[in-house]
């Protein structure tokens, strides 16, 4: 079939139509289609089936006389309601990770608290020194006159021992050689 055979269809640009007429037609076509009512079920001439009671219904039990037509919204809803609140549909599938609750914080197990209390003060007592090294590094220096020192210092004198005994110092003589 050639193409000036068919007759354009609905969706089809017709021949020469511009842009904005093909637009405004089909906006109008898409108006005129919703304000048509909805076509009705079809009615079946079936009576509606037997229904157990929904307390007598399980995990095994056939749903499928809930899903006819014929049967009330409310029982279909309800039907279905007992058969996916049984425990083989609550099953978690490992793709919800976001479902924890991340308010509630594990407790720090005590060797853990420990060794961060230890760091702490590791930490401060860096800070002290560090704070203790700028301090003398910015202080000036203070010259000391000699007459106010210790007399001992200022003589050269060696400190005294009370009561202990130098060590003694080895000396090359005292050294035996392997000769």
């Amino acid at each position: 079939m050639s193409t000036d055979q068919r007759e354009p269809g609905k969706n089809e640009a017709r021949e020469g139509e511009a842009f904005l007429s093909r637009w405004s037609r089909r906006k109008e076509e898409a108006r005129r289609e919703a304000h048509e009512p909805l076509p009705k079920p079809v009615e079946t001439k079936d009576p509606v089936p037997h229904l157990p009671s929904l307390d007598q219904l399980t995990f095994e039990s056939d749903y499928r006389g809930f899903l006819h037509p014929k049967v009330s919204e409310d029982m279909r809803r309800a039907a279905l309601k007992k058969l996916f609140s049984d425990p083989h549909f609550n099953v978690m599938d490992g793709l919800d990770v976001y479902i924890d609750d991340y308010s509630k914080s594990d407790p720090i197990p005590a060797a853990m608290l420990a060794g961060l209390r230890q760091a702490q003060q590791i930490l401060e007592r860096a800070k002290e020194l560090e704070a203790e090294q700028a301090a003398r590094e910015s202080a000036p220096p203070v010259d000391v006159p000699p007459t106010e020192a210790s007399p001992a210092i200022a003589s050269g004198a060696q400190p005294e021992t009370h009561g202990t005994e130098p060590l003694p110092t080895a000396r090359r003589a005292d050294v035996p050689t392997n000769s």
